[in-house]
Parts: C-alpha cells; sequence; structure tokens
C-alpha cells in the first residue's frame, strides 16, 4: 500500500513538473500557423500534427528546465514563492531525477523535430531544412538556459525577448511555412500579435512574483521596471497586441465574420 502511495507521488510530482497548463500556450502558435496555412488551402494535417508534438515537447523540456534551474539558482527556496510549488523544491523529485528526465525529454524533442523534417525533405528543400535545423538546435537551447546554466537569459530580463521570438514569429511562421512552403509576409502581423501574447503571460507571473525574484536575483523584466511602471509596460503590449490581430483582419479578412471574431475575441 506505501509502495502504491509512494509511485502515486512520484507521478503526481512528475505530472506538476511537466506543468501541463503552459502546452495551451505552446500549441497555440502551431494552431495559427495551421490556420493561416488553411486560409491559403495549404493546410497539411500531419504535419501539423507532427509540428504540434514537437512544439509541446519543446514547452515540457522548457518546464523541466526551469523547475531545476530556479531550484539550483535558489529562486524557489526564499519561501516567497507565489506560484504553485516547483517539484524539486518540494524534494518530490531530485535534482538528479530532473536532470535525467531533462535528458531523455531533450532527447525525444529531437526524434520528434528531426522526424517532422525528414517527412518533408522533398517538399521544401534542403536549405529550408537546414534553416529549420539551426531553428530547432536554438529552440532546444532556448527552452533549457531560461534559468539553467552559469548566465541564464531569464535571470538578465531577456525572457520576454525569447517568448516574444519563439512562441510568436517562429512558431506561426515556421508553422505556416512547413505547410504552405510560402514566405509570406502577412503572417508576420498575426506571428508577432502571439509573440506579445506570450509575453504578456510571462509578464503576469513575473509580477506576481515580482518580490520574489527581486530578492533572488532575478532581474526580470517586471523587477527591473518595478510593480507600477510594469503594469504600464502591459497595457503597452495589450494594444499592440490587438493591432497586430486587427491590422491583420482588416487587411487580409475575406468576410466581416472573421474581423467581428477577432475584434470579439
Amino acid at each position: 500500500m506505501n509502495k502504491t502511495s509512494n509511485n502515486k507521488t512520484v507521478i503526481q510530482a512528475w505530472i506538476s513538473a511537466f506543468r501541463p497548463r503552459t502546452l495551451f500556450l505552446a500549441a497555440a502558435g502551431v494552431i495559427l500557423g495551421s490556420g493561416l496555412a488553411l486560409h491559403v488551402d495549404r493546410f497539411d494535417l500531419t504535419t501539423a500534427l507532427l509540428t504540434l508534438k514537437t512544439a509541446l515537447l519543446l514547452q515540457l523540456l522548457s518546464n523541466l528546465a526551469n523547475d531545476l534551474g530556479d531550484f539550483v539558482k535558489g529562486t524557489d527556496r526564499t519561501g516567497e514563492r507565489v506560484g504553485p510549488t516547483r517539484s524539486v523544491q518540494s524534494g518530490k523529485i531530485t535534482p538528479l531525477q530532473m536532470k535525467i528526465g531533462i535528458g531523455i525529454t531533450a532527447l525525444i524533442t529531437m526524434i520528434s523535430g528531426l522526424i517532422l523534417l525528414l517527412r518533408l525533405f522533398h517538399t521544401i528543400g534542403f536549405v529550408a531544412i537546414v534553416v529549420f535545423l539551426i531553428v530547432g538546435f536554438f529552440s532546444l537551447v532556448a527552452a533549457l538556459f531560461y534559468t539553467l546554466g552559469s548566465r541564464p537569459y531569464g535571470y538578465i530580463g531577456l525572457g520576454d525577448f525569447f517568448a516574444f521570438l519563439f512562441f510568436g514569429p517562429i512558431a506561426v511562421v515556421g508553422t505556416y511555412y512547413l505547410q504552405a512552403q510560402l514566405i509570406d509576409l502577412r503572417s508576420l502581423y498575426p506571428s508577432i500579435g502571439m509573440g506579445i501574447l506570450s509575453t504578456m503571460i510571462l509578464n503576469v507571473n513575473n509580477m506576481r512574483d515580482i518580490e520574489n525574484y527581486a530578492k533572488s536575483g532575478k532581474r526580470t523584466i517586471a523587477v527591473r521596471l518595478g510593480l507600477a511602471h510594469a503594469k504600464v509596460y502591459h497595457t503597452a503590449l495589450m494594444v499592440l497586441m490587438y493591432a497586430c490581430f486587427l491590422t491583420y483582419s482588416f487587411m487580409y479578412a475575406n468576410t466581416p465574420l472573421y474581423r467581428f471574431a477577432y475584434v470579439a475575441v
């Protein structure tokens, strides 16, 4: 009975470390890029699903790395964290176990990405494959070193920029290109909007934990600006996000229904 209970606790700890609620944001960019491909009659379900799987794995990898990184840096050990308790912080998963989990997840993520690109090798060509291999490599690096490493970029105020870049233009335009095989500047408007939305979500989390981060040396944009100015920054991001989506809608939407949908959202 105790063994069963312990196994259940371990499973729950890993599920908590994976932070499944964050997967919706990881999926959003792929879904938006696929929607843009559908808009030009280039949607490919298999490619969309393989891209989605790789994006979700990257997010899971990032979540595990963040769990370990914040623990190592002492951010989760101040006793002032407002967000959910981390798995390594709670002692339910040891740092060594987390490192193994990160390694396994990274390997599965790389395999998933390679399968996606191998499937498209004869469709998008060698040069595009090389570009996506480079993008994939830097996506892995970004997932790992937000909080890991000797100088993680999340601790020096670059988290917002990389959240914008990887959840916005790279996710949306990349997904669109894999299906449509088109370089279309129109996809930039919604991709920038999605990137800004992702930055807003990160900023909300950073404002929530602003006191803890300030004391532990995690110099996020919110910490650098202070809470009052971080709220102004957040409002500016929201205005820019709507501007991007509405610009695309009014320039390229086929019917008033599309435009109304953007305004409603």
